[in-house]
């Protein structure tokens, strides 16, 4: 820690090539041999208005984010402190909240009151995002440049927690497990928690990792859990909680996407068991997942198979949009042979098996979607308040504050439909969340999915140019701006998802409903 003191006269002095100081919050920076690298030029740190010898504070934050001074080689800059002045911009704290207005749900915003959340939510929250922003944010970022998939060592660390088995949400897989440190008693596991885990756990801004965590797993393993034969599910779950082993969901193929009657993957009865031959495209976690839940045609309609990785099981990347890091696969499947013990469910009732879980992934999806699009508002908010054009901040521009309203006024519309929609979620049985949920879910999914594209599109207006760049201020913007669509795509295509839930209203319509 360096404790020296100068004071404003001296830092002033040095304000020329060759002895350059500036102050940023309080802090002096010998700037003198870094001029000559600085990526903006060494005019720049000479301009009067930037601060050469004074205090560049202001300039610093219009052009750069707060984690460039916590880089080791812009640390080693510092040389002491301006006397009788102190710091008075902080970094958040790993796991504290956010104190920028809608930055955060209002159940979690201090002052406000929740009909759905209590004080041990909250005390889940502040554990779950501890973990995530200690253990799962340092890889996103690397993982998510590189295109490699999610480090071992974060599986490993969420099989300890039983992270894993938090996220396939209440049930019986919670039983005498110690959940996260015991923070919360797998009979008192909710819907709720679940909601807080899926929101927190994508607050990375890292798209393609959030899916490649996993991702692949959340969709895939549920059929395995709810139709696999006792045998067989037990080795899988046991492999996957322990995070040893992933699973992918393969359904999806370039003949048929939302349309799974239209699947042309076949599965071929024999003396040994089903002969699968044909294709998957757009697997998320194909590249490196071990089992396969696969949607086949067969000779009855429809079948749903685990394949396990093997002889005939061939994967490719997909480059798409976002990081390679989620594993987004071509799968081809040439004569495999897949033992019969590995059906789900039924010959020709494989649309149920298919079927069953897409409410969950829906709902999942969206809590992801939601918690990404607020992050989107924050980092608005913080810019258009620092950012100074013709001498005032942007907030004073009318037209910013109008795309400020509509963000927040889109994201808090979205979050209390979903809280509703998972409070009704913990009072009700599978049967009945198909029956009353299933249109309500694929609508808010529309929704949340359809205004996070708007959002992104105000943020990259509202941060200009620095909303196209991958590096710098706004480079939250432009990746949330290039993924953002990736949520209206998978789990179902928007228009899909709003036409199910008409369809669904429709057929509850009273007989006797007269204008």
């Amino acid at each position: 820690m360096v404790s020296k003191q100068f004071t404003k006269e001296e830092v002033a002095k040095h304000n020329k090539e060759g002895d350059l100081w500036v102050v940023v919050d309080s802090k002096v920076y010998d700037l003198s041999k870094f001029a000559s690298m600085h990526p903006g030029g060494l005019s720049v740190l000479l301009d009067e208005a930037v601060g050469a010898g004074q205090d560049a504070t202001e300039a610093f934050f219009g052009l750069h984010r707060y984690e460039v001074l916590s880089r080791p080689q812009y640390m080693r800059l510092q040389i002491g402190s301006v006397a009788d002045e102190e710091q008075t911009i902080f970094p958040r704290a790993i796991g504290a909240l956010s104190g920028v207005p809608y930055a955060e749900p209002t159940w979690l915003t201090p002052g406000y009151h929740s009909a759905y959340f209590n004080a041990g939510h909250r005390s889940f929250q502040a554990a779950v995002r501890k973990f995530v922003e200690e253990v799962i944010f340092p890889d996103a970022a690397l993982r998510e440049e590189d295109g490699k998939r999610p480090s071992q060592a974060v599986f490993d660390a969420m099989a300890e927690t039983n992270f894993i088995r938090m996220r396939l949400g209440p049930g019986p897989h919670l039983k005498d497990k110690v959940l996260l440190g015991g923070i919360v008693k797998p009979e008192e596991f909710t819907y709720l928690h679940e909601l807080i885990l899926a929101q927190e756990s994508c607050r990375h801004n890292a798209r393609g990792y959030t899916d490649g965590l996993g991702g692949g797993t959340y969709i895939g393993l549920p059929p395995i859990v709810n139709f696999g034969q006792p045998a067989l599910r037990d080795k899988i779950v046991e492999e996957v909680f322990a995070g040893k082993k992933l699973v992918c969901l393969a359904i999806s193929e370039a003949f048929a996407g939302s349309d799974v009657a239209g699947l042309k993957c076949f599965a071929k009865r024999s003396d040994k068991g089903w002969i699968v031959t044909g294709t998957k495209k757009w697997i998320t976690n194909g590249t490196f997942s071990d089992y396969f839940t696969v949607g086949c045609r067969s000779e009855k309609g429809l079948v749903v198979l685990v394949i396990e990785r093997g002889p005939g099981v061939e994967t490719k990347p997909i480059k798409t949009s976002y990081s390679a890091t989620a594993g987004t696969a071509y799968v081809t499947f040439d004569n495999v042979l897949v033992p019969y013990e590995n059906t789900l469910g039924e010959d020709g009732k494989g649309l149920q098996v298919i079927l069953s879980n897409f409410n969950h992934e829906r709902w999942g999806m969206t809590c992801a979607s939601i918690s990404s699009q607020r992050l989107i508002v924050e980092e608005c908010l913080k810019w258009a308040t620092q950012r100074k054009v013709f001498g005032k901040p942007l907030t004073s521009q009318a037209v910013i504050r109008a795309k400020l309203a509509a963000m927040i006024s889109r994201v808090e519309s979205a979050q209390a439909w979903l809280e509703n929609i998972t409070y009704q979620m913990c009072h009700m049985d599978y049967k009945q969340q198909s029956t009353l949920l299933a249109g309500q879910i694929a609508l808010l999914k529309m929704l949340a999915t359809k205004t996070a594209q708007e959002t992104a599109a105000d943020a990259v207006q509202i941060f200009g140019g620095r909303g196209i760049t991958r590096s710098g201020m706004g480079k939250h913007i432009e990746h949330y701006h290039r993924t953002v669509t990736f949520d209206s795509v998978l789990g179902g295509a928007e228009d899909v998802l709003g036409d199910l839930g008409v369809r669904q209203a429709l057929r509850a319509m009273p007989k006797n409903a007269r204008l």
